[in-house]
C-alpha cells in the first residue's frame, strides 16, 4: 500500500511573504499594505539597521554624513506588516514554505524574493585583512565609508587607484562617481597636479550606455584620470602599499600585473545571496530567474522577485527597484485574484553620476541601454539640478514617499533624448 505523503504544515501563514527587508521589500510591503489593508504579510529579515546606500558615495565624499543614511529597521516596517527577524535558510516552493535559519516553517500563497544581493569581499585576497586602514577604503562597507573620506583629504599626492570588478555590480557607476569627487576635490586643494588617478575596471566600456559615455570621457579627460580596461583586482596587500591586478588581453589571455598606491578604492566583486544560489528559484548565475517583464518567476507562479536579486539585464540600482515596485504589486494582485499579469516593467534604472562636487549626469535608460530622461534638457551635460536631486531630493523621496507606499509613478520620455541626440 503507498504512503500518501503529509503535507508539510507551517509554523506561521501568510497571505504574502517577503524574503528581504531592504529598499525594495520595504516598498513593495508598504504599497500593499496601502492598497489592501486587509492582507497578512511578512517580512523576513535579520537585520536591524536599514541603509540609504545611494548616499553612501557622498558620505565617502564628505558631503553627507553614515548617520544621516541609517535608520532603525523596525521603524520602517509598515504598520500590522509581521517582521520575522531572521535569516531565510531554505525553501520547499511546492509547499509553499519558506524555513528560517531558527527553525520555524512559515506557509505563504505569494513570495517575494528581494534580498538584495551579497558583497564577495573574500574573493580578492587580504582585502578583508586591510580594509579600513592602510590607505584601502570602499564606499560599498557600511563599516568603513567614512575611512574613503579620510583617506581622499589625507592624500598629498601620490598614487590613487579606484578599482571596478566584472559585471553585474549595484549601481554600477559607483565606482567612477568616487573618483571624480576625489579627483575634484584635490583639483581644488592643488594637489591633483602631483597625483597619478588610475580607473582600473575589469570590463571594455566606461559605462554600459553608451548615450552617457562621452560625459564621463570628458570627466576622465578633465581630471586625467588614466583608464585601464580589463584589469580585475585580484590581490591587495595593506601594510607593502601593493595590488596585484588580472589583466586579460585582446586574444584573452590573462597575465598578472603589480601596482603600488597611496589610496585604493576597491569595488568589491558582487552576487546573489548563497542562499538564493542554493536554492530552486536560481537561474543563470545564481540569481532569482524572472520574467523581465512580469517579474514572476519563469517556473513557481506564485513567486515574484525584486531588486538586486533578479537576473533581469537592467541597472541594479534604487531606480529600478522603484519602478518594479508598482508592477510587484499590481501583479501579485492579480494573481491573488485569478487575473491576467498586467503590470510591465520596462527595465527602467537610473544612475546619477556625480562628475564633480555639484555636478552630476543624470543617466536614465530603459532594457537595452535605450535613453529614458524624465527632465526637458539634455542630461548627459552635468547639471546643479541633477545634483540637487542626488543630495537632497532622492534621499526625501526614499525615506518620505517610497519606503512608506506613497510614492507616485515617474514618467519617462525616451523621445527626449532623441531630440537632444
Amino acid at each position: 500500500m503507498t504512503e500518501v505523503a503529509t503535507p508539510v504544515q507551517p509554523d506561521k501563514q501568510f497571505t504574502i511573504l517577503i524574503v528581504g527587508g531592504g529598499t525594495a521589500g520595504i516598498a513593495i510591503a508598504a504599497r500593499l499594505r496601502r492598497e489592501r489593508p486587509s492582507l497578512s504579510i511578512g517580512i523576513i529579515d535579520p537585520a536591524t539597521t536599514h541603509a540609504y546606500q545611494p548616499g553612501w558615495t557622498l558620505v565617502g565624499a564628505g558631503v553627507m554624513t553614515l548617520k544621516q543614511t541609517l535608520r532603525q529597521e523596525g521603524g520602517l516596517i509598515p504598520a500590522d506588516v509581521t517582521w520575522l527577524r531572521a535569516a531565510a535558510e531554505s525553501f520547499q516552493p511546492d509547499d509553499h514554505i519558506v524555513t528560517l535559519d531558527d527553525g520555524q516553517r512559515i506557509g505563504y500563497r505569494r513570495l517575494i524574493l528581494c534580498p538584495g544581493l551579497q558583497l564577495d569581499w573574500n574573493k580578492i585576497e587580504g582585502l578583508s585583512e586591510t580594509l579600513g586602514k592602510n590607505g584601502v577604503c570602499s564606499n560599498y562597507s557600511m563599516e568603513h565609508v567614512e575611512y574613503t573620506w579620510t583617506c581622499i583629504q589625507t592624500l598629498n599626492g601620490g598614487k590613487a587607484l579606484f578599482t571596478q570588478p566584472p559585471m553585474p555590480i549595484k549601481c554600477a557607476g559607483a565606482p567612477q562617481k568616487i573618483a571624480y569627487l576625489a579627483s575634484d576635490f584635490w583639483r581644488k586643494e592643488g594637489v591633483l597636479n602631483r597625483t597619478e588617478v588610475d580607473f582600473l575596471l575589469a570590463g571594455d566600456a566606461l559605462f554600459g550606455v553608451a548615450y552617457y559615455r562621452p560625459s564621463l570621457q570628458y570627466a576622465v579627460d578633465y581630471y586625467g584620470i588614466n583608464l585601464h580596461y580589463k584589469h580585475n583586482l585580484v590581490s591587495v596587500d595593506g601594510q607593502a602599499k601593493v595590488a596585484v591586478f588580472e589583466v586579460t588581453a585582446p586574444d584573452g589571455s590573462k597575465s598578472r600585473e603589480t601596482r603600488n598606491f597611496d589610496m585604493l578604492h576597491v569595488t568589491p566583486p558582487q552576487s546573489a545571496p548563497d542562499f538564493i544560489k542554493n536554492s530552486p528559484f536560481a537561474g543563470a548565475g545564481g540569481w532569482v530567474d524572472v520574467d523581465p517583464s512580469t517579474l514572476r518567476h519563469t517556473k513557481y507562479d506564485t513567486v515574484f522577485g525584486a531588486g538586486d536579486v533578479i537576473g533581469t539585464s537592467n541597472a541594479k540600482t534604487m531606480a529600478a527597484a522603484r519602478a518594479q515596485t508598482p508592477v510587484i504589486v499590481a501583479n501579485v494582485l492579480a494573481s491573488l485574484e485569478g487575473k491576467p499579469l498586467t503590470g510591465i516593467y520596462d527595465g527602467y534604472g537610473a544612475c546619477p553620476l556625480t562628475v564633480g562636487y555639484g555636478k552630476v549626469v543624470l543617466a536614465e535608460f530603459l532594457y537595452g541601454g535605450k535613453p529614458a530622461p524624465s527632465f526637458p534638457y539634455d542630461q548627459r551635460k552635468p547639471s546643479s539640478f541633477a545634483w540637487m536631486l542626488k543630495a537632497k531630493v532622492f534621499p526625501h523621496v526614499y525615506w518620505d514617499l517610497m519606503l512608506k507606499g506613497r510614492d507616485i509613478t515617474v514618467k519617462h520620455h525616451p523621445e527626449w533624448a532623441k531630440t537632444n541626440g
